[in-house]
């Protein structure tokens, strides 16, 4: 295990987002002293620094060039800890046995107001329920749910394979603040949403029973767990989403993680986190749209997909608007990186499955 530990000084601060900041600072330890390095802080967990305060950093991803966003992440204000919370209900602990373990309320809790309505609760009366690999997915696969729906409410539910604190998501705050999602549900170890659960289950109906969802979106926080083997990463997990939304009677729609533009083949097309998690971990039977895009690009992807389909059921949906209903995005659309120019196929495919769980709502 590697931690690597730097003090610094605030010199300045950036943006701020829902939960979070910004900060420069000069670290004043390690043989990196005298460096300024971009730093964030979640003022829920740490306070809120200012300029001036020394601050405790962790540097690990930073100095191995890991991790979204490229941050040193605060620890600590040493000289200026935070005031005590309220006294107030709620046991479940996220981030557990780390530093920074915090205890929220959940809506699946005991002591929550919910608890009645979620204890024996079982069905989620055949809602759509989209389940992506990376969170870029997220802002497309609203578009495509608005750009047949646009008065749908669309509930978001944070699985904890990357980012812990939902807070850390600028994807998450701007379709908030812009009404294009209803509620953010942050299941397992995430935390910060707008509702907290113990499981993705209880996510899914929390999504739907208490936020009144009538489509959800489940993927992973910001980052990505890879190992560039075939089941060393963070996305296995959508496979396993999609099995609960459909033992929960929801109706699971796969939104293939696809690109045009990755350097890596084993990501070219329909990337083998999909046919892994889609093809092999989801077990239960469920949707895999796809856009009816010309080109020998997109024909490739729906052979690819119409592979995975010997029990799941192949979609081809129409694409036209898409790319305007993308534009409309009030977030901007990246993936590792790459716009929706430099990857239009990543994109379009997500907003595809969101188009197509927008249909299932006429159905329902």
């Amino acid at each position: 295990m590697t931690i690597r530990w730097r003090s610094a000084t605030v010199n300045r601060l950036g943006s701020a987002w829902a939960g979070s900041l910004e900060l420069y600072t000069t670290l004043t330890s390690g043989p990196e002293a005298g460096t300024e390095v971009k730093a964030l802080a979640h003022p829920d967990l740490v306070g809120t620094p200012v300029p001036g305060d020394r601050v405790l950093l962790n540097v690990s991803a930073l100095a191995r060039g890991l991790g979204t966003g490229g941050y040193a992440l605060v620890v600590a204000l040493p000289d200026r800890l935070p005031e005590d919370p309220p006294p107030g209900p709620g046991h479940l602990v996220k981030a557990r046995y780390t530093p920074l373990q915090t205890m929220v309320l959940g809506a699946d809790d005991q002591e929550s107001g919910h608890h009645g309505l979620l204890a024996d609760a079982d069905d989620l009366g055949g809602t759509p329920v989209v389940v992506a690999d990376l969170h870029s997915a997220l802002p497309a696969v609203v578009a495509g749910i608005r750009a047949d729906a646009p008065d749908a409410r669309v509930a978001y539910v944070m699985t904890d394979g990357g980012a812990l604190p939902a807070a850390f998501s600028r994807a998450v705050a701007g379709l908030r603040e812009a009404g294009w999602i209803a509620a953010c549900v942050t299941t397992g170890q995430a935390f910060g949403g707008d509702l907290e659960t113990a499981t993705v289950h209880t996510g899914l109906l929390t999504a739907r029973l208490v936020a009144g969802a009538d489509v959800v979106v489940v993927a992973q926080g910001p980052g990505n767990l890879g190992t560039g083997s075939r089941w060393g990463f963070s996305g296995v997990a959508a496979g396993e989403a999609l099995n609960a939304a459909a033992v929960l009677g929801g109706r699971p729609v796969a939104a293939l993680r696809v690109s045009e533009a990755d350097a890596r083949p084993r990501h070219r097309g329909v990337s083998h986190h999909s046919l892994t998690a889609v093809g092999r971990v989801a077990l239960a039977p469920v949707d895999v749209p796809v856009p009816d895009v010309a080109g020998a690009f997109h024909d490739g992807v729906r052979e690819q997909a119409r592979s995975l389909c010997g029990r799941h059921r192949y979609v081809e949906v129409a694409a036209t608007g898409l790319d305007e209903a993308l534009a409309t995005s009030p977030v901007r659309l990246s993936t590792m990186g790459r716009g929706l120019e430099q990857d239009r196929a990543s994109f379009l495919v997500a907003a595809a499955a969101g188009r197509h769980a927008a249909s299932l709502l006429a159905r329902t």
